[in-house]
């Protein structure tokens, strides 16, 4: 399952478990034992553990979230300025000129023309989205569609091709009753 915030966590919900992590902290500095600061903070005595191994490593700053987990993305946000205002000059102004439809390949090739950058197609996608584009359909249908060979295929191809298939028979769903 895919987060919008990438790791499942709400910046409320990670500052909420960081000041439950640096309570620990104080609670480390005072003595008391592991498992009497999980029962109070009511967390896992292994979770304790390892916030105290950390702790004792680099002190209360070791323990404070490391913000939204994940890579950063590559492109800055300079750059993703300059790649929407290209999107929005369109496909011809870039050497497309059959259609004036941008798609994620297209997308990828204008990123490596212009910043020496390799997406894979879905790492478009995600790139897009982020930066608030989203998938769109035509307004119009295509010129060169041909309504007469839709309904045809439709009515001879289709209903061979989508066959009801065979009837099934009464049957019961114990091994020992018969039907």
């Amino acid at each position: 399952m895919r987060y919008p915030d990438g790791g499942g966590l709400t910046a409320e919900q990670r500052k909420r478990r960081e000041e439950v992590r640096i309570r620990a902290a104080g609670l480390f500095e005072e003595g008391v034992k592991v498992p009497c600061i999980a029962r109070e903070l009511r967390v896992s005595e292994k979770s304790v553990y390892q916030w105290r191994r950390a702790w004792k490593a680099g002190g209360r700053e070791a323990l404070r979230s490391q913000g939204p987990p994940g890579y950063d993305c590559r492109l800055r946000p300079e750059l993703q300025a300059k790649l929407a205002a290209w999107l929005e000059e369109g496909p011809a102004a870039h050497g497309w000129s059959d259609d004036q439809v941008w798609t994620a390949a297209r997308v990828r090739t204008l990123i490596g023309r212009k910043f020496h950058l390799s997406y894979s197609v879905s790492g478009v996608t995600r790139l897009l989205h982020r930066m608030g584009f989203s998938v769109q359909m035509p307004a119009r249908p295509a010129a060169e569609r041909d309504e007469d060979a839709i309904t045809s295929w439709r009515e001879a191809t289709w209903q061979e091709v989508n066959s009801s298939g065979r009837r099934p028979a009464r049957s019961s769903a114990s091994r020992t009753k018969r039907a």
